[in-house]
């Protein structure tokens, strides 16, 4: 069992943080390993799980939520092909299906131009062979973006979650601590975000929910927030440090220059830190996501993303975009607020949730 306590803990840094009640939780056969944290040699690699009737319908609901979640642009483009004739009219049906489904001009005009092309070239004359075809395109373009977020690669692994105001940020957190733990991982949580009301006292609830310390000012600078952390992390041999950043839009860029400051400041605590910045964006958002993504890319150089709330309204087809513009990779997406609805993206299974 590893514990917080492998060394003795150093000085506590001039900033004293506020710290929520630590423990370290032995994961129970209910936090299955999620596929896309992937230990390296040297982080604790958990046995492998014999298949069982549980965990086949554990994947099929998640895969009946996703379906559920991403219905309304499934409805729009499977419709299409049902007693279709492959002419121009299904092409342009098939456009204007996918930018409804936010998908973008861009990738929109690069997935009809490869379709075209795969008719000819294949001879296809049914219109269940184009939807396959389509299908096979389309995993092929989001195949790009399935990354697994691998441990230990650094002590501790730090990293920095950014996002907009009402994105999810802070729930994600919480949901990853949950995943991390399944691996053995140690977690220490910093309450980065010190302008929004309540985010300090969301977070420790998290925190206390996984048995995870959670440092935090009652009010202060965030970058001094982050620095304690990743000191504290380093005193007491913990795996992984997650710091919370306030909300920013894109256009306020004094703030986003605080989050380039947060970021900088890590980096004085840890050479190389962060390891992971990590965007959690809105499936509801559309093409806002995608200039979210460019944006946060420019200032802080996102190593992956985080797609939450891809049920209800979401389209889905906004993946088809950041693939095609800015081909940040998608650790995990999420359905619902529950710890099981974040899961690790995989583009085949996105892509049959979407046409099947």
């Amino acid at each position: 069992m590893f514990s917080f306590f492998k060394k003795k803990p150093k000085p506590e840094p001039e900033i004293t943080p506020v710290i929520a009640p630590a423990a370290v939780s032995t994961p129970t056969p209910a936090d299955a390993p999620s596929a896309a944290v992937v230990p390296n040699v040297a982080a604790p690699v958990p046995a492998t799980p014999e298949p069982s009737q549980p965990a086949a319908d554990s994947k099929r609901s998640w895969m009946a939520r996703l379906k559920a979640g991403l219905s309304k642009t499934s409805s729009n483009l499977t419709l299409l092909f049902v007693g279709a004739k492959i002419d121009d009219d299904l092409y342009e049906e098939l456009e204007a299906a996918l930018l409804m489904a936010d998908a973008g001009v861009d990738a929109t005009q690069f997935l009809l131009d490869a379709l075209k092309r795969k008719v000819k070239d294949e001879k296809l004359t049914e219109a269940a062979q184009v939807k396959a075809a389509l299908r096979t395109l389309l995993t092929e373009l989001l195949t790009p973006l399935q990354k697994p977020l691998e441990l230990g690669r650094h002590q501790p692994l730090v990293m920095m979650i950014a996002g907009v105001n009402g994105a999810g940020k802070t729930t994600t957190i919480g949901k990853l601590a949950k995943h991390l733990h399944a691996y053995d991982q140690s977690v220490l949580l910093a309450a980065g975000d010190t302008f929004r009301a309540a985010a300090r006292e969301q977070l420790t609830i998290w925190g206390e929910r996984n048995n995870v310390t959670v440092i935090s000012q009652e009010s202060g600078d965030p970058a001094a927030v982050a620095f304690d952390a990743v000191h504290s992390a380093k005193a007491r041999s913990v795996n992984v440090v997650m710091v919370d950043t306030a909300g920013r839009l894109p256009t306020q860029l004094h703030l986003m220059d605080e989050l380039k400051k947060v970021k900088r400041v890590i980096g004085k605590g840890m050479h190389g830190a962060p390891h992971e910045v990590l965007l959690v964006i809105d499936g509801n958002t559309g093409q806002n996501a995608l200039a979210q993504v460019k944006a946060f890319d420019d200032a802080l150089q996102l190593t992956g993303l985080v797609i939450t709330k891809l049920d209800g309204t979401a389209k889905g087809g906004v993946l088809a975009a950041i693939a095609k513009t800015r081909p940040v990779p998608v650790y995990f997406i999420g359905v619902g607020e529950k710890i099981e609805d974040l899961q690790p993206f995989n583009a085949e299974e996105f892509v049959n949730a979407l046409l099947d």
